[in-house]
C-alpha cells in the first residue's frame, strides 16, 4: 500500500499550470484526486489528465477541501488571497509566485540545492524565479568545492516568461513583421518579434529592475550566503520558450574549466553541452522540452585570474517553473513531510 494525495492546480490554465498537469502525469506523481483551479472564465474547460477530461472549477474557499497539495502558478495577488485559505484548510501550498519568495517564514526551495529547506515549512513552500532555478542549479555545484564571491549574471529571456498569451503575440507579431505589417505590442510593452529589449518589470532607485533584484535576493536566501555579491541584467529576447544566461564567477582561488566541467558533468539537473570544434553550445531550441539545465561553453575569465565563464539554457517552464514545483512536491512525499488527509490507496 502506497500514499496518495489529493492536489489541486490553482492557475491550471495557464502555461504553467497545463505544464503542471503533464509532469503529474509523466512523473507518476501519486495522485488519488486532482482539482484544476482557474477563473471564472475558465469553468466549462476541461484538461486531460490519466485518460480523463478533467472540468476547470472557479476557486474559492469549498475548493480547498479535503485537498493535500496545492500547486499554485496564478500570480502574486492570486497566491496572496488563497494561500493562506488552502492552509488552514490543511494543504501545503507550492506556489510559483513571487509573493512569499523573500518572506522569512517561507523556504525558497530548489531540490538540487537545498532540499533540507522544505522540511522548515509552515504550510507554503515557495518555488523561485525562473532565472534564479536554471543560474542556482548549474553554480551551486561548483560554489560547493569553492564559495563564489561574485556572480555576474546576464539573462537572455523567453516569451514564455511572460505567459502563453505573449508567446503568442511573438508569432502575431513575427508574422504581421514578414508581411510588411507594423508589429502590434499588447501582451508584452514593445514588440519583441525581431527585436529584444530589458526586462520591463518596475525599476528601483538604483536602476535595477524586480526581475534583476530576484536574482540577487534569491540566490543569496537559497545559498543561505547574504554576503555574496551579485548583480544581474536582464533582457527579454525573441525566443518562445526556454531562456539563456551569461554567467561570470569569481573565486578567491584560480578554478580550472577541466575542474568545473568535470563537477558540472555529474551534478544532478545538468547537462554538460559543449563541441568546441563545431563552436556548438546550449541553445534555447535545445533546452526546450528537456528537464535539465544545459551548460556549457566553460572558460577561464581572461580579466581576471579567480573568474569563470559559462553558458546555460534551461525551459522556463518546465525546470524554471512547473517541474521544480513538482520536485518540491516529490521531495515531501519522498521525507515524509506531506501527510494525506485522505486513506491510503494502492498504486
Amino acid at each position: 500500500m502506497t500514499k496518495s494525495y489529493r492536489v489541486a492546480i490553482l492557475g491550471a490554465t495557464g502555461a504553467v499550470g497545463t505544464e503542471l498537469l503533464e509532469l503529474l502525469e509523466q512523473r507518476n506523481f501519486p495522485v488519488s484526486d486532482l482539482k484544476l483551479l482557474a477563473s471564472e472564465k475558465s469553468v466549462g474547460r476541461t484538461l486531460h489528465f490519466q485518460g480523463e477530461d478533467l472540468p476547470i472549477e472557479s476557486v474559492s474557499d469549498r475548493a480547498f477541501e479535503n485537498v493535500d497539495l496545492v500547486l499554485a502558478s496564478a500570480g502574486g495577488s492570486t497566491s496572496k488571497t488563497w494561500a493562506a485559505v488552502a492552509v488552514e484548510k490543511g494543504a501545503v501550498v507550492i506556489d510559483n509566485s513571487s509573493a512569499f519568495r523573500m518572506n522569512p517564514e517561507v523556504p525558497l526551495v530548489v531540490p538540487e540545492v537545498n532540499p533540507q529547506a522544505a522540511a522548515n515549512h509552515k504550510g507554503i513552500i515557495a518555488n523561485p524565479n525562473c532565472t534564479t532555478i536554471l543560474m542556482t542549479v548549474a553554480v551551486w555545484p561548483l560554489h560547493q568545492k569553492r564559495p563564489v564571491q561574485r556572480i555576474v549574471a546576464s539573462t537572455y529571456q523567453s516569451a514564455s516568461g511572460a505567459g502563453a498569451k505573449a508567446m503568442a503575440e511573438v508569432k502575431t507579431q513575427a508574422s504581421a513583421i514578414l508581411q510588411g505589417q507594423s508589429p502590434v505590442a499588447e501582451v508584452l510593452p514593445y514588440p519583441l518579434a525581431f527585436n529584444l529589449f530589458p526586462h520591463n518589470s518596475p525599476l528601483n532607485d538604483l536602476g535595477y529592475c524586480e526581475e534583476e533584484m530576484k536574482m540577487v535576493n534569491e540566490t543569496r536566501k537559497i545559498f543561505a550566503t547574504p554576503e555574496i555579491r551579485i548583480t544581474a541584467t536582464c533582457v527579454r529576447v525573441p525566443v518562445l520558450r526556454a531562456h539563456s544566461e551569461a554567467i561570470n564567477l569569481e573565486f578567491e582561488e584560480p578554478f580550472s574549466p577541466d575542474e568545473a566541467r568535470a563537477i558540472l558533468s555529474r551534478s544532478p539537473g545538468v547537462k554538460l553541452l559543449e563541441d568546441w570544434g563545431t563552436n556548438h553550445f546550449p541553445m534555447p531550441i535545445e533546452a526546450t522540452g528537456i528537464d535539465e539545465v544545459l551548460v556549457g561553453r566553460i572558460r577561464q575569465d581572461i580579466s581576471h585570474p579567480y573568474g569563470l565563464e559559462l553558458w546555460l539554457c534551461g525551459d522556463q517552464i518546465r525546470k524554471g517553473a512547473a517541474l521544480n514545483a513538482v520536485q518540491i512536491a516529490e521531495l515531501l512525499v519522498e521525507k515524509n513531510l506531506l501527510k494525506p488527509k485522505t486513506a491510503y490507496v494502492s498504486k
